[in-house]
């Protein structure tokens, strides 16, 4: 491989880059803004800890409050038929998350890696398991999830001009679009410009929710309570078990923030605290504004609409249920945020273990953020705007989702077991994962009876990542010419975005 060198001429930072039988080394001097390395001002380009424990509680809060608790909380209700009966399901839900984050918070400490359950997967089971996970989550699950999500935005951002009918899908997807673009700009700019968008539309969510809760309590204050019952509950196996699979895809993203644990601050400290934080205000607020929701709507009403939080606004504020669909626009734009920031570092852990293409392991050299793994994220979410029926595929991996995240739960008591003197800042008692693990269990399996056709449809996506598995990652005596062209394309792509490897090897392919 020919000898290449980068340089920079400034006077607070310079950058080299040498490619000598396949290697490079990359060093840094930035006066007062050095990246992690060693202690003389030196070191390499890499993720910075720039997060600090409020940053950390904004990032799981506004992942897990997209449009869901606004738009659609029906599916409880669809699958319990009574009120109370779906109110418990809710508060559970919240709890069986909060024990699913803590079992993490011991994973994210001991194995202090972006990638989250990746990388638990990786360490305890192996490449070919994590890799599975990594493939589900990185081509469909992630990006699936920020397509809606930004479909979401756009939807409501374009309902005031339309209020009588839908508004254009061309439009909607267009504004979908636009959403994406301009928050990658801003995660691949700063980390601390993405956490400020984060934590600034966390609050405005909050503020919606805290503004239905509090109407809420008033109407339950004058004694409407007529809907608090559990007339037509529904209490056999399998309708339970889906309502518990609505509740938790409320909940889902309260492990985002082990995808960028090396960028917070004092983990070890940060990190139970940010999930207890989190976890009981969203369990909170989750509870409150579904009570505040049926203080004025049916059960029927909540069932007839597709968008629970309008109706109810329509009902409670009069002139002033415009700021709803506002309110919901800006929650989902954080939510956006919320998963581009985490799925980036998701991407960028898959590469640095040469599961993914090596360019994926760089960092900006004057931003020091993942801008190709960024760039990635936001390609594909964009790719999956133009699918129409993105809900159903969603809907179909949904149960895979869960069941890897089991797996990765299982990662806890398997690592006591095989290798019991890791340090381990943070332990959890022993029954926390295998409550998990049972609950995972019920909520995975029983649907596979429910409902045979989504459950196949997920399976052939897991099976689907074993031939790019045994094609791209097992065999390793590709032709020649295709080794080649693989790093002459990520020469090329590290010259247009001017990016760095920590520590690069021979591209991955």
């Amino acid at each position: 491989m020919e000898t290449e060198s980068l340089n920079r001429k400034s006077s607070s930072r310079k950058s080299s880059i040498v490619n000598g039988n396949g290697d490079a080394t990359t060093k840094l001097t930035n006066g007062d803004e050095t990246a992690a390395g060693d202690g003389g001002g030196g070191g390499e380009v890499t993720l910075k800890a720039k997060m600090s424990l409020l940053n950390g509680c904004t990032v799981i809060v506004g992942s897990i409050i997209g449009s869901g608790i606004f738009v659609s909380p029906t599916g409880v209700l669809m699958y319990t038929g009574s009120v109370n009966l779906a109110l418990i399901v809710w508060v559970i839900s919240g709890l069986f998350s909060m024990v699913g984050a803590y079992c993490y918070a011991e994973l994210g400490t001991m194995i202090t890696k972006s990638g989250a359950d990746y990388a638990y997967i990786m360490e305890t089971f192996g490449p070919f398991m994590a890799f599975i996970r990594l493939w589900i989550e990185c081509m469909i699950v992630r990006p699936c999830s920020q397509a809606i999500v930004a479909l979401t935005f756009s939807t409501y951002v374009l309902k005031p001009f339309f209020p009588e009918c839908a508004p254009p899908e061309d439009a909607a997807r267009l504004l979908a679009v636009c959403c994406i673009l301009v928050l990658t700009l801003i995660n691949c700019w700063d980390v601390k410009w993405a956490t400020a968008v984060q934590d600034i539309f966390t609050y405005a969510k909050l503020l919606a929710l805290f503004i239905i809760i509090a109407t809420g309590m008033y109407q339950l204050s004058m004694g409407n309570v007529k809907y608090f019952t559990f007339d037509n509950s529904d209490t056999r196996v399998t309708s339970l078990a889906l309502s518990f699979y609505s509740g938790l895809f409320a909940y889902n993203g309260w492990n985002y923030l082990n995808f960028i644990i090396e960028e917070l601050k004092d983990p070890v400290k940060n990190l139970p605290r940010a999930i207890a934080i989190s976890c009981t205000l969203v369990t909170v607020v989750y509870v409150m504004a579904n009570v505040s929701f049926y203080t004025i709507l049916s059960p029927e009403e909540v069932l007839g609409s597709s968008a629970v939080a309008v109706t109810y606004a329509e009902r409670a504020f009069g002139m002033l249920a415009w700021t709803i669909p506002v309110f919901v626009a800006l929650s989902t734009f954080g939510a956006v945020n919320g998963i581009l920031l985490t799925s980036s570092r998701l991407f960028y852990a898959g590469a640095n273990e040469g599961q993914m293409p090596e360019i994926l392991t760089m960092i900006q050299i004057q931003r020091f953020t993942p801008t190709p793994a960024v760039l990635a994220m936001a390609l594909l979410s964009m790719l999956y705007l133009t699918v129409s029926d993105i809900f159903a595929l969603i809907n179909y991996v949904g149960f895979a989702t869960w069941l890897s995240i089991g797996v990765a739960v299982l990662c806890l008591p398997w690592l006591r077991w095989a290798q019991p003197n890791l340090p381990r800042p943070i332990r959890v008692p022993l029954v926390f994962p295998i409550v998990y693990l049972i609950a995972t269990v019920f909520v995975t399996v029983v649907p596979m009876y429910a409902s045979p056709v989504e459950t196949g449809y997920g399976i052939l996506m897991i099976l689907s990542s074993i031939p790019v598995y045994l094609v791209f990652i097992a065999w390793k005596s590709k032709p020649i010419w295709f080794q080649k062209s693989m790093v002459s394309l990520t020469h090329f792509l590290q010259k247009l975005l001017m990016v760095l490897g920590k520590q690069t090897k021979p591209a991955q392919v």
